[in-house]
């Protein structure tokens, strides 16, 4: 095995994604961009299969406000999940409140309409909200980004470290001064 020298290995820092490396302030600024990029990709989406009772785009709305909180969660801890929740549900509730004569958050139909045409606004709105609290009562481990699966590879001999074709045994095992004529055999018993 290779030792780890700083010219094989990155630090554990480099190996975190760009918005966790930086200081506190930027981490919660990034944080409260996602919030408002999920809350409008979901404003827009969640309609998506309404009218045919298919609510294919809730569900992606969901699921984008899930990572954006999952992501958020990593970044900043529960205090994150916080800013990310106040800025993705009032960007949220403001194109709702804003969007009284278009149909970006249409809610308060009543008729003869399909269910999740009527009720798509409402779940989006209130949902979103359940999506990111129930972030808050998962375990820390879950939001953790393991850096030391990266170091499996500098851990690992190089080309320049292999044996050379007549230093290794039939098994495929490096042959060692006291265990020549054992590996050369494949059984230890029997050579004996």
């Amino acid at each position: 095995m290779t030792s780890r020298s700083p010219h094989n290995v990155r630090s554990d820092n480099e190996l975190l994604p760009w918005s966790h490396r930086q200081g506190y302030p930027m981490r919660v600024l990034v944080t409260l961009l996602a919030g408002v990029g999920a809350a409008v990709i979901g404003t827009f989406a969640h309609r998506m299969g309404a009218s045919m009772n298919i609510p294919y785009g809730l569900v992606l709305a969901f699921v984008i406000v899930g990572l954006s909180t999952w992501c958020a969660r990593s970044r900043c801890g529960v205090t994150g999940v916080a800013f990310h929740l106040i800025a993705s549900g009032a960007t949220a509730w403001m194109i709702a409140a804003a969007s009284t004569g278009d149909a970006l958050a249409p809610i308060g139909f009543s008729g003869d309409l399909p269910y999740f045409s009527q009720k798509a606004g409402y779940l989006w709105l209130l949902g979103m909200i359940v999506v990111q609290m129930a972030f808050l009562f998962m375990p820390p481990s879950w939001f953790v980004i393991d850096t030391r699966t990266s170091h499996a590879a500098a851990d690992m001999p190089s080309a320049d470290d292999a044996p050379a074709a007549d230093d290794v045994s039939v098994s495929g095992e490096p042959v060692t001064d006291d265990s020549a004529t054992d590996n050369l055999i494949g059984d230890p018993q029997q050579a004996r």
